[in-house]
């Protein structure tokens, strides 16, 4: 069990280690800025980083609470509403919901495919939570799932590209006329959903 919470530590310095060179600071001729994110890209990387912390410990907070429940009334398995009363199963209620707000609100800094892969971190704070708060074996593939979440989402925000300015309805239409988005259009249509 010891060996797995240090891999867990480790995954965890590793994505630290490997996302510090995001927060390097340099100087530019409009103030500091970071050298390798625009200012908005960094303020939604935080928020989503920090709704993935929010979500992922929710879920655990709510479960406790749902635990704590069931062993004073009728469980919420067989249809009790006793979790309604439980002050814990609220708490993680808030907690999911500040998460969802920081989610939401990280992408109108950040382009989508640089919040989107963070979302999966939600997953590995769940599973080491889970681990450590709620006594829940994380077994060797579990283990693996949360090294790749964690290569490909800091893969992802490495290397997630600068969003586009769109100032005209002119660039609009001629996003729609790339070949990605026709052929795209042409398989949805086709497919008739």
């Amino acid at each position: 069990m010891g060996c797995i919470v240090s891999n867990l530590r480790c995954i965890v310095c590793t994505f630290l280690a490997s996302t510090s060179g995001v927060f390097r600071m340099a100087e530019s001729s409009g103030g500091s800025s970071f050298m390798y994110m625009s200012a908005d890209n960094v303020k939604g990387l935080i928020l989503a980083l920090s709704s993935s912390l929010f979500i992922g410990a929710s879920f655990i907070v709510k479960k406790k609470g749902l635990k704590k429940a069931g062993a004073s009334g009728i469980r919420a398995g067989v249809g009790g509403y006793s979790y309604l009363h439980e002050p814990l199963w609220w708490a993680g209620m808030i907690t999911m919901i500040v998460g969802e707000v920081a989610n939401f609100t990280a992408y109108a800094f950040a382009p989508a495919i640089l919040v989107t892969p963070l979302g999966a971190l939600s997953i590995i704070v769940s599973a080491v939570l889970a681990h450590i708060m709620l006594k829940e074996k994380l077994h060797i593939l579990g283990i693996l799932g949360c090294i790749l979440c964690v290569v490909g989402s800091t893969t992802i925000v490495l290397h997630a590209p600068q969003e586009r300015e769109i100032d005209s309805v002119k660039d609009v239409w001629n996003l729609a006329l790339e070949p990605g988005a026709f052929c795209f259009d042409l398989v949805l249509i086709s497919s008739g959903k």
